[in-house]
């Protein structure tokens, strides 16, 4: 794999950071956060960087590690089994080749921080990340 498992770690804790996110329900509430036990941090607003910094991270990768990086996903996800493993990285590109990029993937996949960490299981790799 031409990805570090650390990467793709921080890549699944920032997608679930992302994830847990829900859109504003109280917009103009005018409210104090230590008042509010700092709970605005589960709402997406102008002022959130989060999705932003996992855009940037994943747009850093080399193209190896963004092919590694969708191939764990297909995995993960169960569109091929890890003895698939070069197939997955020789579509990953593909689709990387065709447009349709790491990020979009990534961000375009429901629950894709548990589905990457099931993918790095499946391949036998068990990353320490805190439980979803």
């Amino acid at each position: 794999m031409d990805i570090a498992v650390d990467k793709i770690t921080e890549i699944i804790l920032r997608v679930r950071a992302v994830d847990v996110k829900e859109g504003a329900t109280d917009p103009d509430s005018g409210s104090n956060p230590i008042d509010d036990g700092s709970t605005d941090v589960l709402v997406m607003g102008t002022d959130d960087a989060t999705e932003e910094e996992l855009r940037d991270m994943i747009g850093a990768l080399n193209d190896d590690e963004r092919a590694d990086l969708l191939a764990v996903l297909y995995i993960g996800r169960g569109d091929m089994e890890p003895e698939e493993w070069s197939e997955a990285v020789r579509f990953a590109r593909e689709r990387e080749a065709a447009g349709e990029g790491a990020v979009e993937s990534i961000l375009g996949s429901p629950i894709a921080g548990d589905l990457l960490s099931e993918g790095l299981a499946n391949l036998g790799i068990t990353p320490d990340l805190p439980q979803a």
